[in-house]
């Protein structure tokens, strides 16, 4: 029998007295003024009572779950059969010390439920079956009604799942075996370090919770994440150009311009140099061109998605051709400035700009029909709100944008942390990846509203002459110039189906790659790791399930197979380029530049 034995005296540590009375007074005062200074703005700002528009959908799914009362019965009586056998499981193992299997398991890739404890003693593993048969029955009376429109079920799916996550038995101190030995061990003093630790995030949110999910004193842009060396050789007020040293004998003719998405910064391309992307493509032979937009305030609020692309893509086109004398680059677009690309593209291919000869696409959607579960942020209500907010501020506040991203993982980018840094009162762990999510960035009013109705909302990019940019309307059927597509085929932002959709929109011949692991890891994922497979099809079939039927898999890394493209469109060397040799484009200061560094 595995019954907890009760705890000795002398292996709890008591709490000195005085220590505690101070840390209580000190908290107290804290908490006070934080909830004085929240309120105050609050009531200067206007407080929505239902933000995310969660309430209308719930009010639907239940309106239809109760006109089918005897499916709601039948799901309850299933949940009492499994609760009823999950008492005689566990009073079997109690009083006859048998083994029975579980009622229900948990998934061995969920970390929540990592502590030995949660197998080996009968009241946690009582309580994880518990909450695990609970879970199963409200997903499963969420999912299986009937009549309800398809974006209503994904919101009401999705929030269920929030709340499910929510009151997992490991994010409370009492159910958590882990927290509880620590909190033995300790005195409670790991509680009382948790709570300053919530004050702290607190404090630095302005009395909104910012988890903080790493050491962020750890790091520093310029001297151990975002070291590749160049030169800032171009700037204006929406961007830096950042032109990289050469390493080899010889580079490429033709220069490579990398976009990067502006929801966050570029340096995820340029962490360390064992897993920098910038420093392997330099490696190879490119002469790398990056973008590193800037942190926008109130003062660029109305700029547009036409000023992206005007001094965005085409400045850094007209720099570039300047700089190294050549008529053609190759592009990359990453996420959102994958699709700048592609709506840059659409407008070059009707004024007849043949500058970029080749485009890559980093997990990039074009057709926005099934986005995932970024949809369920989009609706008229919660569209109209932000506006609202952005209307103020003139941008939307990068910690916003954070939070809707880092729901889509709950459980390990808000909860996991909840439990590390407020019940075990740990430090969070040094890690760069981390420290590059929460350094986030702001988006200015006009083209955030534009960026969101247009694409997400409306579809638009997709149907020819849906958008336009500058007056000029798009249709990525006449961009007939050689495209490679990377998609990851667990990526939560950017569905890989999707992308695939939009990749045969295009009018040239189309390369389709997936890679395994989801946004980022998939593609920061350099040959030397030896990690992440690929997916390639010569094809592009109308279905990406047969697709995907059909494509060959390979071990490793898919930089190579990109390389491979590109250099068989030019293979043509020159000697290597020194950037801020070029008389106009002199060296500014020294990359990753100064835009980078300005935090939200």
């Amino acid at each position: 029998m595995n019954a907890p034995m009760p705890p000795q005296e002398n292996d709890i540590k008591l709490p000195d007295a005085q220590a505690l009375g101070r840390s209580m007074a000190d908290i107290a005062a804290r908490s006070q003024k934080l909830v004085n200074e929240w309120m105050k703005r609050q009531a200067a700002e206007g407080m929505a009572l239902d933000p995310l528009n969660v309430g209308s959908a719930f009010l639907e799914m239940t309106a239809k779950l109760l006109s089918n009362p005897s499916q709601l019965m039948e799901a309850q009586m299933g949940l009492w059969r499994d609760y009823m056998t999950l008492w005689q499981n566990t009073a079997r193992r109690i009083w006859v010390g048998e083994e029975p299997d579980p009622v229900i398991a948990h998934d061995p890739r969920d970390k929540r439920f990592a502590d030995p404890a949660w197998r080996q003693n009968e009241v946690f593993d009582f309580i994880k079956q518990s909450y695990l048969l609970s879970a199963r029955y409200i997903n499963d009376v969420v999912t299986q009604v009937d009549g309800l429109e398809p974006k209503t079920a994904q919101k009401v799916d999705f929030y269920a799942r929030q709340f499910i996550n929510a009151l997992s038995p490991s994010n409370f101190a009492l159910t958590n075996p882990e927290v509880l030995r620590k909190t033995r061990e300790t005195g409670g003093e790991n509680l009382m370090r948790g709570l300053n630790n919530l004050l702290n995030d607190l404090e630095q949110g302005r009395g909104n919770l910012r988890i903080r999910m790493t050491d962020t004193e750890a790091f520093k842009i310029g001297e151990n994440i975002a070291v590749s060396p160049g030169q800032v050789v171009f700037q204006n007020e929406l961007m830096q150009l950042i032109q990289y040293s050469p390493s080899t004998e010889n580079v490429l003719a033709r220069p490579l311009l990398i976009l990067p998405p502006w929801i966050n910064k570029f340096y995820i391309l340029d962490l360390r140099p064992k897993n920098s992307l910038v420093r392997w493509l330099v490696s190879q032979g490119h002469t790398v061109f990056m973008v590193s937009w800037v942190n926008p305030d109130e003062t660029l609020a109305d700029k547009n998605f036409d000023d992206y692309m005007q001094d965005g893509v085409l400045a850094a086109l007209d720099a570039i051709e300047k700089i190294t004398r050549q008529p053609k680059v190759n592009a990359i677009g990453y996420c959102l400035g994958g699709t700048l690309l592609a709506s840059t593209l659409g407008y070059m291919a009707t004024t007849g700009d043949e500058r970029i000869a080749s485009a890559t696409f980093f997990v990039t959607l074009t057709d926005f029909a099934d986005a995932g579960e970024l949809g369920v942020f989009i609706d008229e209500e919660q569209l109209t709100q932000i506006e609202e907010k952005m209307a103020k501020r003139g941008y939307l506040e990068g910690a916003e944008m954070a939070t809707t991203f880092n729901m889509l993982r709950a459980n390990d980018l808000i909860w996991s942390f909840v439990v590390n840094n407020y019940l075990l009162g740990q430090e969070p762990f040094p890690f760069d990846l981390l420290y590059w999510n929460s350094d986030s960035t702001r988006m200015p009013a006009a083209m955030h509203s534009f960026y969101l109705r247009n694409m997400y909302q409306k579809n638009l990019l997709c149907q020819p002459g849906g958008i336009s940019m500058k007056g000029v309307g798009v249709d990525l059927s006449q961009v007939k110039i050689p495209c490679y597509f990377l998609s990851c085929r667990e990526d939560h932002i950017a569905p890989w189906t999707s992308t695939y959709k939009g990749a045969r929109n295009f009018g040239g011949p189309v390369r389709f790659v997936l890679a395994a692991s989801g946004h980022i890891a998939g593609v920061v994922n350099p040959p030397e790791g030896g990690k992440y497979n690929h997916f390639i099809n010569e094809a592009l079939p109308e279905s990406p399930d047969e697709w995907f039927k059909e494509a060959t898999e390979i071990a490793g890394s898919w930089w190579p197979d990109w390389q491979r493209w590109v250099t068989a469109q030019n293979a043509e060397t020159v000697p290597p380029r020194e950037p801020g040799k070029v008389r106009g484009f002199k060296a500014l200061e020294a990359a990753p530049g100064s835009y980078v560094a300005v935090r939200s």
